[in-house]
This record gives structure tokens, C-alpha cells and sequence, in this order.
């Protein structure tokens, strides 16, 4: 299958109209194109941790149980932390939404292929670890249903979405992590984040 999706269009859909929808963007791509969709308090970009994306997101979904919750992040992430999968499958947040960003390369280190280049399959690794929805889309017709389920559908849920492999221009977040903090926290908690 030859991926026609471009990565932008694609987070810049799913971060539309995205109300008080909490998002973990994994580190390098889906970072940027996070922030290239709109910068926004209620986005925690990652700037290290690879392969965390997932149980940071599993953690936020735990602590903030009436909130929806949304990981971005890319295959080579979402490759080094399967396990995050299973445990996110066992605390079955209802709450909580993996979008994998999958262009089947690691873009931040020269665009070397990742094993989804050669057929392992994320959904299916989703939904074999208890996943309620785990689906591979590779068309823009497809992106309402997802946007639906992010927004509404009990989960955990999963979605791979096929992209073109292609350089797109970097567009950093705030680079400071306390200042990441410290925004998300005011943005989530309002005056409580003062006082705790």
C-alpha cells in the first residue's frame, strides 16, 4: 500500500476544533507537527524520552479520568515502546486515545526504514494487548471516524495512520521544560496548579 496521506493534514485534522482534548506529543516528528497544527497549552510535547509517549499518556488518563486524552506519536516511537501497549490494554482507560503518525521511518536520525516499512503491524499488536478499537487508516475519508472516537468513543483506542515518507519543515515547541510544565499544569488545573 502507497501511503498518500501527508502527516500535517492529518494532525492539523485530528487537533481541529480539539476543545479541552489533553494531547502528548511523542518526541521529534509528531512534536512538531503538533505544534505546526497550532501551539497549545493543553499539548505536552516530549523533548526526550523516546518511546514514552504512550505511558505518559496512560498516566494522564489514569489522573485525569473524566478528561480525553490523546497520544501523537510515530512508528520508530511507538517500536520502542510496545510494552507500553500491553500495559495500556490491562488499565484499560476508557479515556484514552494512541494515534501512531506511521511513515515507516525514523526521521529524526536519516529516514531509515522501521520494521512497519516491512510488515509488522501496529493495530494488530494494539489489539491483541486489549485495545476495544485498534484500526490502520490510510485515507483522508477516514479521518472523521477517528476524530469521533478520540473525542467520544470508549477505549483504549488505537490508530495507525499511513503518511507519505517525507521530510517536512520543523516547527519546535517551547524548548523549555519547566516552562512545558508549568503551562499544562495551569491549563489542566487552573488556580490549583498554584497551590499544589
Amino acid at each position: 500500500m502507497t501511503a498518500t496521506l501527508h502527516r500535517r493534514d492529518v494532525v492539523s485534522a485530528l487537533l481541529a476544533e480539539r476543545g479541552g482534548l489533553l494531547v502528548v506529543a511523542g518526541l521529534g516528528s509528531t512534536a512538531w507537527d503538533c505544534t505546526a497544527a497550532g501551539d497549545h497549552d493543553l499539548t505536552f510535547p516530549l523533548w526526550g524520552a523516546m518511546g514514552q509517549a504512550a505511558m505518559m499518556g496512560l498516566g494522564l488518563a489514569l489522573a485525569q479520568p473524566q478528561r480525553r486524552v490523546l497520544v501523537i506519536t510515530g512508528d520508530g516511537e511507538m517500536l520502542m515502546g510496545l510494552g507500553a501497549l500491553a500495559t495500556i490494554g490491562v488499565q484499560r482507560p476508557t479515556n484514552l486515545s494512541v494515534v501512531v503518525i506511521d511513515n515507516g521511518r525514523y526521521g529524526e536520525t536519516g529516514m531509515q526504514e522501521t520494521h512497519t516499512a516491512h510488515g509488522v503491524d501496529l493495530a494488530a499488536v494494539a489489539r491483541a494487548s486489549g485495545f476495544v478499537d485498534a484500526r490502520t487508516l490510510s485515507a483522508a475519508g477516514e479521518l472523521a471516524a477517528l476524530r469521533t472516537a478520540i473525542h467520544g468513543q470508549p477505549g483504549p483506542n488505537f490508530a495507525t495512520v499511513k503518511v507519505r515518507a517525507e521530510k517536512v519543515p520543523i516547527i519546535l515547541p517551547p524548548r523549555d521544560g519547566g516552562l512545558l510544565k508549568a503551562r499544562f499544569r495551569r491549563a489542566l488545573l487552573g488556580e490549583a496548579a498554584d497551590l499544589q
